[in-house]
């Protein structure tokens, strides 16, 4: 009679990536969709926090209104019991991309995003104070 081979031994213990999704005050109602190695994971605004194995992953995060928009990805490591953070930051525009990395993100394409609105103003601005002037 043969013995029972020994268990396996235990697999590590999980990494966590805390991936904290930046919102914005233009941006607030469509939430960014985020994927962790090429696979859709529930997210929301703040701060999100994923179990992963040890070894090299990929996040992605993009928007999506009429297309997508504002995409972006960062490779990361993670060792067993490592926490390690990531920022994502959508496009104020939807014509740009996205920001992410290892640090709090700008919100890209906000500084454009003002002036456009800001020219909208001083056009309005000028048209009633030429229908002002006019009458």
């Amino acid at each position: 009679m043969s013995q029972q081979p020994p268990p396996p031994p235990p697999p590590p213990p999980p990494g966590y990536l805390r991936l904290t999704v930046q919102g914005n005050f233009m941006l607030s109602m469509i939430t960014p969709s985020i994927q962790l190695d090429g696979y859709p994971v529930a997210a929301k605004y703040g701060q999100n926090v994923y179990p992963v194995v040890p070894g090299v992953h990929q996040v992605a995060g993009y928007a999506q209104w009429m297309w997508r928009y504002g995409h972006a990805q960062q490779q990361f490591q993670v060792a067993p019991g490592q926490t390690v953070d990531v920022f994502y930051a959508a496009p104020a525009l939807t014509f740009i991309g996205g920001r992410i990395g290892f640090e709090k993100q700008r919100t890209p394409g906000l500084l454009a995003m003002l002036l456009v609105l800001g020219g909208i103003l001083a056009l309005l601005v000028g048209l009633v104070v030429l229908v002002a002037v006019s009458a």
